[in-house]
């Protein structure tokens, strides 16, 4: 492996990258639970305290500008008051929101309900965007694509990436690098993709169970190359990560820190490579770094960033 090179907050301010996919709006609501409900076996909340952040593919993004490098987000979104609530969000981040509108859209919402320190339930609101938008969406990919030096699709089966074959095939055309979050059981849409960055669970949802190290390393070479992948990067919580590519495999450790939420951790991981590689580095160069990011991130609370200072410290 090849040492990495020094990278100053200037370099990495010059990194563009375009992240494009399912956005959402994590609302929480929090509240003191002290009885339960005469109506039906279930806690009471006295909701006093309301918060919205980044979700999906609008975390990405904000994991990007954290970090120190430039992030435009493209989705779709509805014409609700949801999406403005988002995209003032993202703009209050520093993101440069890309949000293509469709009033028979509901803008992706998950509401969490929360009772002394702990999730009491889940509320999602959504449902699929029309050709027509996605449409309108890939026009603009089209203007957007040649300012960015890196694209990063970040897939969470909403839909808003369900033309991404041909996202990916714009961006090849460009020779730009693509970086994908992958979401499902089938990755025959990523064809053609830089990397792709699933974690256990969901390689294992493509390539099956694996009997030992040697098993694994074959499975996902086999499925780099069926997919014309330049890597695959396989994310191992605790076991740390490893790289898949065309000189064999790289396998970076975790680093041993204590873990309080995982949440969020493959939006880091991702952005922090793609925000490297838009930088100059090359894949190999920036896994110890996306691995450390990772590392950081789930010392922390929520859906959570990382900073120059902590990533480079």
């Amino acid at each position: 492996m090849s040492p990495s090179p020094t990278l100053t907050p200037e370099q990495l301010a010059q990194s563009r990258i375009l992240v494009v996919g399912d956005v959402m709006l994590d609302r929480y609501w929090y509240g003191n639970v002290d009885r339960i409900s005469p109506e039906a076996p279930v806690p009471v909340v006295h909701v006093n305290h309301e918060e919205e952040r980044n979700g999906g593919a609008a975390n990405v993004a904000y994991n990007a500008v954290t970090l120190g490098a430039q992030s435009s987000l493209l989705s779709v979104v509805g014409d609700d008051a949801a999406s403005h609530a988002l995209q003032a969000l993202v703009s209050k981040a520093g993101i440069t929101p890309h949000l293509v509108r469709d009033a028979q859209l509901k803008t992706t919402v998950k509401l969490r309900v929360v009772g002394r320190q702990q999730q009491l339930i889940r509320l999602d609101f959504e449902n699929t965007p029309q050709a027509n938008v996605l449409a309108a969406q890939s026009a603009a990919f089209a203007q957007l694509l040649p300012k960015h030096d890196a694209v990063l699709f970040s897939d969470y089966g909403k839909g808003a990436l369900a033309q991404v074959h041909e996202l990916i095939g714009q961006a090849k055309a460009a020779n730009k690098p693509i970086f994908i979050d992958p979401k499902g059981s089938s990755y025959q849409r990523y064809t053609g993709a830089t990397v792709l960055t699933p974690n256990r669970a969901e390689l294992q949802q493509v390539i099956g169970h694996w009997s030992s190290e040697e098993d694994l390393h074959t499975k996902a070479q086999n499925l780099r190359h069926q997919l014309q992948l330049d890597a695959l990067l396989l994310t191992r919580s605790e076991e740390g990560m490893t790289l898949f590519d065309e000189q064999g495999h790289l396998h970076v450790s975790a680093q041993a820190r204590e873990v309080y939420d995982v949440t969020g951790a493959g939006d880091t991981v991702i952005a922090t490579l793609a925000s490297l590689v838009g930088a100059g580095w090359t894949l190999r160069q920036a896994v110890p770094l996306a691995n450390r990011a990772g590392g950081i991130v789930v010392g922390k609370f929520g859906t959570a960033t990382v900073s120059y200072q902590e990533l480079f410290a």
